[in-house]
C-alpha cells in the first residue's frame, strides 16, 4: 500500500468485470483504492460493481458501488452527484466502459453500430459533461480514458464501430486537454493492445475458430513480448496518469501493447 492517491476521489466507470477474472476497470478501481483513493465503482450491472467494492473493502480501502448506464445522461448525472454526496468531491474520472462487436461496414448492422458508438464513445461525452463541473469545483483533476490500439491500427479482423469509437475518444481527449488545461484539468488516453481480460472471451472466440485456448495462443504470438497484457497493465498506466506524478502530461495517448504497434509485420 502507498499514498500516491491519498485524499483523491475517483470515479471508475466499467468497474465491474464482464466475467471471471480481472478486467481493466476492476483492476484500476482496486489499484486506486490500494494507493489511498476513495472510489466510486460504477457498472451497468450492480452485482459486478458490488463485487469490486467488496474486494476493496476487504482490503481496508474505501469504495462505494453504483449502477449507471453510461449511455444515459440522466444516469450519468446522478452518478456524478452521488460521488459528491458520498465523498464530497471528484478528482479523477476514469472512463473504462467498452463493448466489442466485430464486423466491417457490410456485416455490421445499424443497431450494432449505434449501440457501440453510444456505449464506447457517447458515454465519454456524457461522463465528461456531468463530471467536469465537479472537477472545476475541486480546482482541477485528471481524466483517464481507456481507448485501444484499434483506434490507430488494423489488429487482424474488422472492428469498424469499435475502432471508430476509440479513435474518436483520442480526439475528444486532446480537445478537452487543451480546453481545460488553464483550469488545471488534465485529460489523457491509454491505448491497450491485445489484452487477456474477460471482455475478449465471448465476443472474439468465434473469430478465432471458437476455441478460447487457441485464441489466446494466437494472440500471444502476435505480441513481440510473447504474450498479451492483462487488466493490471492497463491499471498501472492509469494510476500514473491519474496521479500527480504525471502533473505535466496532458493530451497524450499512452500505448500499452507489449510492442505490438511498433512491429511492421
Amino acid at each position: 500500500m502507498s499514498s500516491r492517491m491519498k485524499g483523491k476521489v475517483v470515479i471508475v466507470t466499467g468497474a465491474g468485470s464482464s466475467g471471471p477474472g480481472w478486467g481493466n476497470g476492476k483492476a484500476a478501481a482496486v489499484l486506486y483504492a490500494r494507493r489511498g483513493a476513495s472510489v466510486l465503482a460504477v457498472d451497468n450491472r450492480m452485482e459486478a460493481a458490488q463485487e469490486t467494492a467488496e474486494l476493496i473493502s476487504a482490503e481496508g480501502g474505501k469504495c462505494v458501488a453504483a449502477r449507471a448506464n453510461v449511455a444515459s445522461s440522466e444516469d450519468v448525472k446522478e452518478m456524478a452527484e452521488r460521488c459528491v454526496r458520498q465523498f464530497g468531491r471528484v478528482d479523477v474520472l476514469h472512463n473504462n466502459v467498452g463493448i466489442v462487436e466485430v464486423g466491417g461496414p457490410i456485416e455490421t448492422e445499424e443497431e450494432s453500430w449505434n449501440r457501440v458508438i453510444a456505449i464506447n464513445q457517447s458515454s465519454v461525452f456524457l461522463t465528461c459533461k456531468h463530471v467536469i463541473p465537479h472537477l472545476l469545483e475541486a480546482g482541477g483533476g485528471s481524466i483517464v480514458n481507456i481507448a485501444s490500439i484499434a483506434a490507430i491500427r488494423w489488429i487482424g479482423f474488422p472492428y469498424l464501430a469499435y475502432s471508430a469509437a476509440k479513435a474518436a475518444m483520442i480526439a475528444m481527449t486532446q480537445n478537452m486537454a487543451v480546453q481545460y488545461a488553464p483550469q488545471g484539468i488534465r485529460a489523457n488516453c491509454i491505448l491497450p493492445g491485445l489484452m487477456n481480460t474477460p471482455l475478449i472471451q465471448e465476443p472474439l472466440k468465434e473469430t478465432y475458430g471458437g476455441n478460447v485456448d487457441e485464441m489466446i495462443d494466437k494472440r500471444d504470438k502476435q505480441v513481440p513480448m510473447g504474450k498479451m497484457g492483462d487488466g493490471w497493465d492497463t491499471a498501472y498506466a492509469a494510476l500514473f496518469l491519474a496521479s500527480d506524478e504525471s502533473k505535466y502530461i496532458t493530451g497524450t495517448s499512452l500505448v500499452v501493447d507489449g510492442g505490438l504497434t511498433a512491429r511492421c509485420a
